[in-house]
């Protein structure tokens, strides 16, 4: 019952750290095309490079700090794939075809195998 109860809180946080890694993608995706969007937007409205200036800063910070996000969730998943060696019935457990953690595209049809 215990080791059940350990495999599920492990698969949980394996499928929401890929849940996690992907919305950080899908938000810098979504910010390139913010972007795309802004420098189109200026040129259209002929609006001066120094009124915009400032929208554009703040999105390059948005943007850089989004990337921060990216690799620190990185190193979260690492230090958690490494923790997952030192649980006792985790050393064991794989997740699909033999991947470390469940794959994204099929995170829902998962089942846990040992």
């Amino acid at each position: 019952m215990r080791k059940e109860m350990i495999e599920n809180a492990a698969y949980e946080v394996a499928t929401q750290i890929r849940a996690v890694e992907e919305s950080i993608e899908a938000a810098l995706a979504e910010l390139a095309e913010l972007q795309t969007k802004m420098v189109h937007a200026r040129s259209v409205t002929n609006a001066g490079f120094v009124a915009s200036h400032a929208a554009f800063e703040q999105l390059g910070a948005t943007v850089n700090g989004l990337i921060s996000a990216r690799g620190g969730i990185a190193h979260c998943h690492a230090a958690l794939a490494e923790t997952r060696k030192t649980i006792p019935g985790l050393r064991t457990v794989a997740w699909g075809d033999g991947d470390e953690c469940p794959p994204a595209s099929a995170a829902a049809t998962l089942r846990i195998v040992a």
